[in-house]
């Protein structure tokens, strides 16, 4: 079978960082806006994560089998995709619990400024000291978790390109689509904390950053060490890590914000929508 490692390495760093990038368009969006805008919020996160919780079910995971079981054999094959896949979710699991900010979408809605009440100016900013750097110490604690939850998402991206170019294509607008929301939750505490428009979008901008480091990872450990077992390995490892911020993540931030039924909707949407690029790219 053809190597699956032995793809256009240039075309798969370049939509890992475009999936990155996106985290700052993200800030630009919120910090031009002067509401929240909830009903986007949940259409975009519902939709990322049903795109990710397809593609990575319908076609990473599969993928990676093909790639382990002429290595390992027909059980081989798909015991070792299937613990891969749960590996990838304990690891990220992992991950969250560690973090000193476990559900950052949540921290959008905790600094809304049109919520208003005590301790507030008539534009929405905290007028404490103490609020301000609370919001502040929130916002930066934010964009850690988002750059470490960013991290596999553009390993994820840049294996996927690498094996497929289309299907790399498909997994980056995925990402860029969820990343957007994330760009908000970021610069919109960092923003009423500082009042600084331009703060506020670099560090949601840097945290999007993460995103092509991955990438880049992915590029030096498979240009050095092109071995198919390690990447089905870690293919469907990712296509967990995937799954998990899809279901634990996105799917309840898009509940969070609207309509339980526009979340699904959204989410179903999400599928749909990748079922048919897979369709007519792949």
């Amino acid at each position: 079978m053809p190597n699956p490692v032995a793809g256009n390495s240039e075309w798969a760093l370049g939509l890992t960082l475009l999936a990155g990038l996106s985290t700052g368009i993200g800030s630009l969006i919120g910090l031009g806006s002067s509401r929240n805008n909830r009903t986007f919020l949940t259409l975009s996160l519902g939709f990322s994560a049903g795109a990710m919780v397809y593609v990575s079910l319908v076609e990473i995971l599969p993928k990676a089998r093909l790639v382990l079981t002429p290595l390992l054999g027909q059980r081989g094959g798909y015991g070792a995709a299937v613990l891969a896949f749960f590996a990838g979710m304990a690891a990220m699991a992992l991950v969250d619990s560690r973090l000193p900010v476990h559900d950052p979408s949540e921290v959008f809605v905790q600094v809304s400024p049109t919520d208003g009440g005590p301790g507030t100016s008539q534009d929405g900013l905290p007028e404490t000291p103490n609020h301000r750097r609370r919001l502040l110490r929130m916002g930066l604690f934010t964009a850690l978790a988002i750059a470490i939850h960013n991290f596999p998402e553009g390993l994820a991206t840049f294996l996927g390109a690498l094996s497929n170019p289309r299907l790399g294509l498909s997994i980056a607008v995925a990402i860029a689509i969820h990343n957007i929301p994330e760009g908000l939750a970021v610069s919109a505490p960092v923003y009423y904390a500082t009042q600084s428009r331009r703060t506020a979008f670099w560090v949601s901008f840097l945290s999007g950053l993460a995103e092509p480091v991955g990438g880049l990872l992915g590029y030096l450990l498979f240009r050095s060490f092109p071995n198919p077992l390690v990447f089905g390995l870690v293919f469907a490892g990712v296509a967990g890590v995937m799954v998990y911020v899809s279901l634990d993540e996105l799917l309840p931030a898009a509940r969070e914000y609207g309509d339980h039924h526009l979340a699904i909707s959204s989410l179903m949407v999400g599928m749909a929508v990748m079922a048919l690029s897979l369709v007519l790219l792949v």
